[in-house]
C-alpha cells in the first residue's frame, strides 16, 4: 500500500478529526455522496434506457428524445458534481486508508471514463440535432455511449461497495 505524503495528511488532519468525531457530519457527507449518485445515476440510467428505446423509432421521431437528453445531462452533471465534492470530503477524512487503495483508484478511473463517455454522448447528441438523418453514424455512437453509461454506473457502484468493505 502506498502511503500518502505526510504534508497532505497533516493538511487534512483537522477535517479528518471533525469527520471522525461527529456522527452528524459523517452521516451528512456520506448521505450527500450516496444521494448524489442515486440522483445523477438514476436519471442517467433512465435516460440511457430512453435512448436505447428511442433508437427503435423512426429517425424523424427521435428529436424529442434528443432535446430531453440535453436537459437531463445538466441534472446528471449536478449529481456528479455533488458526488465529487462529497467524495473528496470522504477521501480526505481517511486519506491514509484510501490513498493507497487500488480499489479507490480503479473507481476514480471508472468515473473519469464515465465523464469521457458523457462528453462523447453530448457531442453525438449535438451532431444529431444538426443532422438527424437515419444514416448518420452518430446514432451508433449514441447507442454505444448509452450502453457504456449503463454499465459504468453499475460498475462504479460496485467499486464503491467494494471500497467501503475493503477499507
Amino acid at each position: 500500500m502506498i502511503a500518502p505524503p505526510a504534508g497532505l495528511v497533516r493538511l487534512c488532519e483537522p477535517w479528518a478529526n471533525i469527520y471522525s468525531h461527529s456522527i452528524a457530519v459523517s452521516t451528512a457527507v456520506t448521505f450527500v455522496h450516496v444521494a448524489a449518485l442515486l440522483f445523477g445515476g438514476g436519471i442517467a440510467i433512465a435516460a440511457d434506457r430512453g435512448t436505447l428505446r428511442s433508437l427503435r423509432l423512426e429517425a424523424s421521431m427521435r428529436g424529442t428524445h434528443l432535446d430531453e437528453l440535453g436537459a437531463l445531462h445538466r441534472v446528471v452533471l449536478t449529481g456528479i458534481s455533488l458526488s465529487l465534492v462529497s467524495g473528496l470530503l470522504l477521501l480526505t477524512a481517511d486519506l491514509e486508508t484510501f490513498f493507497g487503495s487500488w480499489v479507490f483508484w480503479t473507481k476514480m478511473a471508472l468515473v473519469v471514463t464515465l465523464l469521457i463517455n458523457g462528453f462523447t454522448m453530448t457531442r453525438s447528441e449535438k451532431a444529431l440535432r444538426a443532422e438527424p438523418s437515419p444514416e448518420s453514424p452518430h446514432w451508433k455512437v449514441l447507442r454505444r455511449s448509452a450502453v457504456a453509461s449503463l454499465a459504468l454506473w453499475f460498475v462504479i457502484t460496485l467499486a464503491g461497495v467494494v471500497l467501503v468493505n475493503a477499507a
